[in-house]
Parts: C-alpha cells; sequence; structure tokens
C-alpha cells in the first residue's frame, strides 16, 4: 500500500529524448517538481569513411532511442514508479543533422560539423564544393544572400547544401525524389516518422526551430519557401510539415510507451532557453556540449538581422496558436569535441574527466593559444578555410598547458560570440546561463568568468535541455501537465561563478588568442584538387613538369657546354 501510495504521489511525468551528435539519452521528469527522475544513455558510434566525412547510421540511432526507452522504464519499475503515469514525450535533437528516407534506402548523410547526424554530420565538410558552386551564382558571391528570408549564410553546416549533395552524388537518392519515393527531413523528423508508425502511416512533421534550420523555411512567414526551394532545385513535397514546438504530433506506436502521445519537438539549443526560462528578451542560454551554441533571446515577436556574424533563428513557438520567438545564435563548431581529440587523438588523458586535473596543475596556458578549427571557423568568421593551430610553444610548454589552452579556447570562442551579440542587441549581457555537459568541469565554468569578466551561473541540475522540451511536451494542448506561465515556474536552483581576474588581464589574454585566430585564417583552399575520384587531377602535376622539363635541359645545356654531351 505504501509503495502505490508513492506512486500516485509522484502525479504526471513527461519524458524526453535527447539525441545528440555523440549519443541519445531518454530522460523522465516529474510534471510538478521538474524533478529528474530517472534517464538513460547510449553513446552513438561515428564514422569516418573519407577526410572531412562525418557520417553516423541511422537505423543505430532509432535502435538506441528504443533501447534508451526500455532502460529508463526499468529503472522507473525498480524505483517502484509508475510508468502509465508518463503522459507525454518529446524530442530535442541537433538542428542540423540531414535525413533522407528513401524507400529501403536508409543510408543518410548529415552536416558539416563535428559528427553524422543523419548519417552526414553537421561537422561533415563533403557539401564544401556545392557551397561554392552556390555561393558563385549569387549577386558579388554573397554568402548571406538568402539570409532576408532564412536567418542563416550559406553553409555545409546547414541542411539543404546536404541534400542537394545526396541528389547529386548518391543515385538511389536521386532516383527515389524523382518517383514520389523520398522523403527528407532533419533528424527529429525521422524520428518522429518512425515512431508513429513509419511506413505504417507514420507522421513526416518537424517543428519551426529544426525546420529553421534547413535554408529552405522562411523565418517570416513560418514555412517552406517556394523561391528557396527552387534555388536549391529540392521539391517542396518530400519535405514535412511544420508544426508548433508543442502540440501532439501523434501516439507511439511500439515499444514500452506504446500509446502515448508525441507532444513536442524542439532543437537543443532552443530547448535550452526553454529550460533555462529565457523568455525574457535579452537573456542568453549557453550550451556548452561537443558543439559550443549559444542562442540569444532577443526581440521576442520579430527576427533581427546580425551585422556581426550570428544567425537569426526562430527560438520556439509553444503552441498552435501561440506567436513565434526569434533568437540570434553563435554557432561554435568544437568545444567538448576538443577533449575528445586530446583523448583519442593525442593521447594526452585517458579519460575527460581528466582534463581538468590537468590543467589545473599549472593553472596557466604560459602563453600557448589553441584555436581548434578543425573544420573551419563558424560564428562569427563563417571561415570554412580556416583549420586548428597551436602556437605561442616553447620548449617549456607540456600537455598541462595544451590541456589549460584547449579550455581556454571554449572561453574565447563564448567571448567573441557574445561581443557579436552585444553589439547587434544593443543589451551588454550582465550574466551568462550555462547548461550541456562541460559545465560539471569546474575549472571551465571559473575561466568562463574570468574572460568574460561577467559572473557564470550553472545550475544545479545540468539537464535543463531536456527540461525544456519536457516542459514544451507537457504543455502541450491535449496533454497540459505542465504551466509555462511565468508565475507558475519554480525557479532552478544554481551556483553563480564570479570574474577572478581583472579585466585589463582578461582583455591581455583575449588580444593573443585573436592574434591566433588570425594565424587559423586561410589556410585550406576551397577549391577542388581532384577529379571526384580521389586522384589528382592530371592539370596538377602541369607546373611540376614544366619544373622538370626545365631542369633537364639546364642540365643538358650545362653538359654541352662543359664538352661532355655532344649533340
Amino acid at each position: 500500500m505504501a509503495a502505490s501510495s508513492s506512486r500516485v504521489m509522484l502525479g504526471p511525468l513527461v519524458a524526453a529524448i535527447d539525441q545528440g551528435t555523440s549519443s541519445t539519452r531518454f530522460l523522465v521528469f516529474n510534471a510538478k517538481t521538474a524533478e529528474l527522475l530517472s534517464h538513460h544513455q547510449v553513446e552513438i558510434n561515428q564514422s569516418f569513411p573519407k577526410e572531412g566525412w562525418v557520417e553516423e547510421d541511422p537505423k543505430e540511432i532509432l535502435q538506441s532511442v528504443y533501447e534508451c526507452m526500455e532502460r529508463t522504464c526499468e529503472k522507473l519499475t525498480q524505483l517502484n514508479v509508475d510508468i502509465s503515469n508518463i503522459k507525454g514525450k518529446t524530442h530535442t535533437p541537433h538542428t542540423e543533422y540531414t535525413h533522407t528516407n528513401a524507400s529501403s534506402y536508409y543510408r543518410l548523410y548529415e552536416y558539416v560539423a563535428v559528427l553524422c547526424w543523419l548519417c552526414a554530420v553537421w561537422l561533415d565538410l563533403r557539401t564544401q564544393s556545392t557551397v561554392e558552386r552556390l555561393i558563385n551564382k549569387t549577386p558579388g558571391r554573397n554568402k548571406n544572400h538568402l539570409k532576408h528570408k532564412t536567418g542563416l549564410p550559406i553553409s555545409t553546416y546547414f541542411s539543404a547544401v546536404k541534400l542537394r549533395w545526396l541528389m547529386d552524388n548518391v543515385d538511389e537518392v536521386a532516383e527515389a525524389v524523382l518517383t514520389h519515393r523520398a522523403m527528407f527531413g532533419t533528424v527529429d523528423s525521422w524520428l518522429i516518422w518512425c515512431l508513429t508508425g513509419g511506413k505504417s502511416g507514420g507522421v513526416h512533421c518537424t517543428d519551426v526551430t529544426n525546420a529553421s534550420r534547413t535554408m529552405l523555411f522562411n523565418i517570416h512567414t513560418l514555412d517552406w519557401d517556394p523561391e528557396l526551394c527552387k534555388y536549391f532545385d529540392i521539391p517542396m513535397e518530400i519535405l514535412p510539415k511544420v508544426r508548433s514546438s508543442s502540440e501532439i504530433y501523434g501516439l507511439m506506436k511500439s515499444g514500452c510507451l506504446s500509446g502515448i502521445p508525441i507532444s513536442g519537438c524542439l532543437g537543443d539549443q532552443s530547448a535550452a532557453l526553454v529550460g533555462q526560462m529565457c523568455f525574457q528578451e535579452g537573456q542568453t542560454a549557453c550550451l556548452l556540449k561537443v558543439v559550443l551554441i549559444y542562442l540569444f533571446n532577443c526581440y521576442l515577436l520579430q527576427p533581427v538581422m546580425s551585422e556581426h556574424g550570428l544567425l537569426t533563428t526562430v527560438a520556439y513557438k509553444l503552441g498552435r496558436d501561440k506567436p513565434a520567438c526569434y533568437a540570434l545564435e553563435g554557432s561554435v563548431a568544437i568545444a567538448g569535441a576538443v577533449v575528445r581529440w586530446l583523448k583519442d587523438n593525442l593521447g594526452i588523458i585517458q579519460t575527460s574527466t581528466e582534463l581538468e586535473k590537468l590543467a589545473a596543475s599549472v593553472g596557466t596556458s604560459y602563453g600557448c593559444y589553441f584555436v581548434p578549427a578543425f573544420s573551419g571557423l563558424y560564428a562569427p568568421y563563417w571561415e570554412p578555410s580556416a583549420r586548428g593551430i597551436i602556437c605561442g610553444l616553447t620548449q617549456f610548454t607540456n600537455k598541462s598547458h595544451l590541456a589549460f589552452a584547449a579550455l581556454e579556447a571554449v572561453c574565447f570562442q563564448t567571448r567573441e560570440i557574445l561581443d557579436a551579440m552585444n553589439q547587434d542587441s544593443g543589451i551588454p549581457l550582465t550574466q551568462l546561463q550555462v547548461d550541456g555537459g562541460m559545465t560539471s568541469n569546474r575549472l571551465l565554468m571559473q575561466l568562463q568568468a574570468d574572460i568574460l569578466c561577467i559572473p557564470v551561473v550553472k545550475p544545479s541540475m545540468p539537464e535543463t535541455t531536456a527540461l525544456g522540451a519536457a516542459m514544451a511536451a507537457g504543455a502541450a494542448e491535449g496533454v497540459s501537465v505542465w504551466s509555462l506561465r511565468p508565475e507558475d515556474l519554480s525557479e532552478v536552483t544554481s551556483e553563480k561563478f564570479e570574474p577572478q581576474i581583472n579585466p585589463e588581464e582578461s582583455e591581455f589574454r583575449y588580444a593573443r588568442w585573436k592574434k591566433a585566430v588570425q594565424r587559423a585564417m586561410n589556410w585550406e583552399t576551397t577549391e577542388p584538387i581532384s577529379n571526384g575520384n580521389g586522384e589528382t587531377s592530371i592539370f596538377s602535376s602541369v607546373p611540376l613538369g614544366f619544373y622538370i622539363l626545365g631542369s633537364m635541359l639546364m642540365l643538358i645545356g650545362a653538359k654541352y657546354i662543359a664538352g661532355q654531351c655532344p649533340l
């Protein structure tokens, strides 16, 4: 009887799928208290078939979702929690994963970024030639040619160029599009379609936050744009229906939660805004994950175009009849991935948690600066030709200094984004709210406060991204177990890190970082250097041929003059 009573007192529960670049997680929250009751995480494998290519298997992603749900429900049962109290479920994917479903063709390709979402991850750079071709046909080769409609520059980071590459380079996809057997979407639409039945009546939809990252979506009309689709030569009929971020899309058709409504969908950065209750103009949420993403919740009811390299995006639309809210966003490609690189590529640490201890052992980079532009630089530069660089090395530099420089790099990139936001918005930031796995690194949090010269606020419950997604699902009409009214929201407990160095020291270190960034620029040519088959073009050997021929003629001439080679 006591056990039964405790189950009843928990009240309605809401679950969230957090589908990230490196893992899938399933989390269950109490809708009355916002308490995280249980969760499970499964790592996602990534493959790198060619230099600059990053892929993930969409079937593995789907399987990981089911596994996380099953394991979490098992844990709840062990805790004597009745899973029938779960009233709604939501998705919070990374917004730049691209998915194509062409009947039996399940190999998906995603963005240029750090990893593969939908088989070609946002870090994937294979679309660089596609981007160059598109920019070349714009007036003045302007990468911001479409920004007035999309809020985005033409970049490998976004979905439309990935789909265009698929249609140009994968025969199965091109044929499926021509024969009307293809559907396209970001990873959220893939998961919703599969979980609501797939080929047996699955719902093909996405929400405004994910749609706004495709370059096919008009952020003013909040729908797919015919002119944008024509520009990329992508048929509109293969695109998912665009819905709000908080409404019932369909019901789960299989698994331990069969019959539960899927009632929310937000991109991870948008979910962080909701989870950290950034509902007022000027509030900022910062995600410190594999990708470093910042959202600035700016002029809420109208989009504002950045003049300093930021993206304009839809922050959220929390209901079918609710207005859309907009944000300025700065996206940085490499944050948590630096830790993985130091561990897997250099081997200077065995686990991610060692990085903080290693950096803290010296407390300085000793003049070493690390620009982790592994796939170019994103906001505010949007410079694909940049590459990673470590400078300021001396014979005294050791792995501890490099670890410290890696953490500082995250902070300097944050500073660049927030400087741009302050210039665009005219609203100086007074404190930074942070979220994500890297917030467990206390040294990083302190460094962030020191470099920004403002307090950094870390929530005591770090899962605010998943919490935001759960809030959207629980607030959906027909579910209505979570109120989003400000007076009903309980304040999240947090820890504040105050700056501990003087502004002059911060400015000096930041200026040195900016100098290092300039060294990283224009490192890689964006011109194609192969014929598409991985073989060097014959024309690239012409200069070498002239050099060899000229050298031979000079040698023969010298021997002739010396009388050693009669002609």
